[in-house]
């Protein structure tokens, strides 16, 4: 943390000395994240973390704009990835976001602005310019996990020298309605303060789901001499009912009940408060050499509880049980990076050398809910009730400490210091080449509470990145690449480290990639890519929640095809498809070889038009499609396939006001889009109705 907290005093000492010239333009941005257009990114920071075109970058990046989160009024991670090929939602227990990317499931592989945002929460886009998904493993750029692939939000600049904002009311027809302001007041030619918040009703179909949540950001942003300065505080809070859908019957998901709530009222709760930090500053110290510093400090606090369906429906009866889990994170995150532009003979080089520092103190707990409170003993742990209307689920009690069975406390502690080296290579017009390699200390340390045992591990792991961008044309591009990230055996949540784990190697992950990118006009881009990712020394989540099993190796093999943009100067389209292959290669007890991995369809499309009859009326039409999966690597049941078809009407009612209605569901599809375990698997909204207000200004 030394290290990087000198480097930011040297990096704003040097520039202020040097007081630099004003901004060439006012209301240019202050901190540079990459450049859009419309639903389609041009180029990108965080794949890199230097400023390079997608057509550059050796690895399959989706990106998820504004533009295209609004127009498809698109509130939560789950909505998102639907329109991400090789990507899908887990349920997440009702209470956290959940995703698959590459047949590799993780709860933790969230960044914003290029940092670490681990903890388990729903993440929202109110304060969101765009939303990068990179794919594979990223060690190199974005430290350990990420095997099949990281998801980026980036939030919006304050712009100096600019007056400008919005403000959104949203309602549909299950009642849930949305609001959000997002106002930049430009101070200065060199100062601005951006302010955005919102609030959001939660409701839907099932019959016991409401809530709320909301969040304010205010972002000031400066330019200091040479320093370019964005210094941001995020507060969120986020309280709902945790809702774990329905149980299976005969190898399939409970049909016929998709309202119905398999839980009780007033224990199925979840409840997050967050307060988080966010800084960055860079500047140009000379015309070849950049330097930037980023940092975040969280802190989140958590606790959730619920009853759940923990078998399926035989004979007329169900298992339930029930846990509360309180948590409480700290995250201190610290990186900088220095860019240098250099030329040897006929190769022009682009070296990026950086450090980054992580401290991560986490104090977690499982209490178990037992349905005898004068015996908290496994018999008591489940309880077994018939399954007849009204659902007589009963109140389970909440017995915390070492007496009772099944229950946890623990604190773990991180620290991790990595660094890392990598050069882009430009020969000719034609030839790009990317290097890099990455070094990370990560130790981590448990103690459990209840025994005072403490279990540590330290790993030093290495990730290499090499890639070869091959260029046909100044608009297109060919590329093979080879990226390597690991996972310690602690988990991505750091809960499960014991003397068995702490002796275990971590989990690796090997991406081999080709793939292609067309720019086929100004406005519209096409992406192409086909890959092998094998997993090494894999755990997974068992068919009984709270296990884990050993799956050994997993190889995942895949193509996605994209195409994103402007059609015409009035159609605009996201289309995406994926084929995912992922299965168990090794056998073990638990996980034959054979067994595909939970979650994964094989064939996933997305899309979405967008067309503009007039100045004043536009028309949307989107339809998704996934094919059948299973809901854990038991592979004992299935999720079936579905398709989903949406359409939205946007009018502009005069100069700075605009309304839109977005149609869900169209056909009233029944469908199951996530699952947890076998028995806790979301249903599928019917059609409905979202009506939505925009006022800029």
């Amino acid at each position: 943390m030394r290290l990087v907290l000198a480097s930011t005093a040297l990096t704003f000492a040097w520039a202020g000395a040097a007081q630099a010239a004003e901004l060439e333009e006012a209301g240019a941005v202050i901190i540079v994240t990459g450049q859009l257009d419309g639903y389609r990114a041009v180029s990108t920071t965080s794949g890199t973390k230097t400023d390079t075109p997608l057509l550059d970058v050796p690895q399959s990046i989706s990106v998820v704009t504004e533009k295209q989160l609004r127009d498809e009024a698109i509130l939560s991670i789950a909505d998102l990835v639907r329109h991400v090929p090789g990507a899908s939602a887990g349920q997440g227990e009702g209470h956290r976001d959940q995703i698959t990317l590459r047949g590799n499931a993780s709860t933790a592989d969230f960044f914003i602005d290029g940092l670490r945002d681990d903890a388990q929460y729903y993440r929202s886009f109110y304060n969101i310019d765009r939303v990068e998904v990179h794919k594979g493993p990223n060690a190199m750029i974005f430290g350990r996990g990420g095997g099949g692939g990281i998801i980026n939000r980036v939030t919006k600049s304050a712009i100096a020298g600019e007056n400008q904002g919005n403000t959104i009311a949203s309602l549909n027809s299950f009642g849930s309605w949305y609001g959000s302001v997002d106002q930049n007041l430009g101070l200065s030619d060199q100062a601005a303060l951006r302010i955005n918040g919102f609030y959001e009703q939660l409701d839907n179909h099932r019959t016991a789901y409401s809530g709320h949540r909301y969040a304010v950001n205010p972002v000031a942003g400066a330019e200091l001499g040479r320093v370019r300065l964005q210094l941001g505080y995020e507060y969120v809070r986020d309280s709902r009912a945790v809702d774990r859908g329905v149980p299976s019957q005969n190898g399939a998901p409970l049909k016929g009940y998709r309202d119905l709530f398999f839980g009780v009222r007033g224990v199925n709760q979840a409840d997050i408060e967050a307060h988080m930090v966010r800084l960055r500053a860079e500047t140009d110290v000379t015309e070849t050499l950049k330097a930037n510093v980023s940092a975040l400090y969280a802190n989140y606090d958590k606790i959730y509880s619920n009853a759940y369906p923990a078998t399926a429906i035989i004979n007329g009866q169900l298992g339930v049980e029930a846990y509360r889990d309180p948590t409480k994170r700290e995250n201190i995150i610290a990186q900088a990076n220095v860019q240098w532009n250099i030329a040897t003979g006929e190769i022009d080089h682009l070296i990026l050398a950086g450090t980054e520092l992580t401290d991560q103190d986490t104090e977690t707990e499982r209490v178990t809910g037992f349905f005898n409170p004068t015996q908290p003993s496994a018999a008591n742990r489940r309880a077994t009730i018939n399954f007849t209307l009204p659902l007589a689920i009963p109140t389970p009690y909440f017995i915390a400490g070492p007496a009772g069975s099944g229950n946890r406390k623990v604190a773990s502690n991180l620290r991790q210091i990595s660094a890392y080296l990598q050069d882009q290579l430009s020969i000719g017009d034609h030839l790009d080449i990317i290097l890099g390699l990455r070094y990370d200390r990560f130790d981590l340390g448990l103690t459990n509470r209840f025994t005072q045992e403490h279990f540590g591990r330290v790993d030093h792991l290495w990730s290499p990145r090499a890639g070869i961008v091959f260029k046909p044309a100044l608009n297109a591009s060919l590329y093979a690449s080879f990226t390597k990230s690991y996972l310690p055996q602690s988990g991505d949540q750091f809960t499960s480290l014991d003397a068995t784990t702490a002796a275990l190697e971590p989990e690796a992950f090997d991406n081999y990639e080709l793939g292609a990118k067309w720019d086929i006009h100004p406005k519209l881009s096409a992406t192409a890519a086909i890959y092998q990712l094998d997993r090494t020394n894999t755990r997974a989540s068992g068919p009984t929640p709270g296990t884990i099993v050993l799956t050994g190796t997993q190889r995942t093999r895949g193509a996605e095809v994209a195409l994103v943009g402007h059609l015409t100067e009035r159609w605009e389209m996201a289309f995406g498809y994926g084929y995912t292959d992922a299965k168990i290669e090794s056998t073990t007890t638990a996980a034959p070889a054979g067994r595909r991995v939970a979650q994964v369809p094989r064939h996933q499309l997305s899309l979405w038009n967008r067309f503009d009859v007039t100045r004043k009326l536009g028309l949307g039409l989107g339809v998704y499609h996934q094919s059948a999966s299973y809901a854990t690597i038991s592979n004992a049941v299935t999720l079936p396939a579905y398709t989903r078809l949406d359409a939205a009407a946007f009018f502009k009612l005069r100069r700075g006001l605009e309304a839109q209605i977005n149609a869900e569901n169209l056909t009233n599809a029944a469908y199951f889009p996530t699952a947890h375990t076998d028995n806790n698997i979301s249903t599928g909204a019917p059609r409905n109705i979202r009506l939505t207000l925009i006022a800029k200004f």
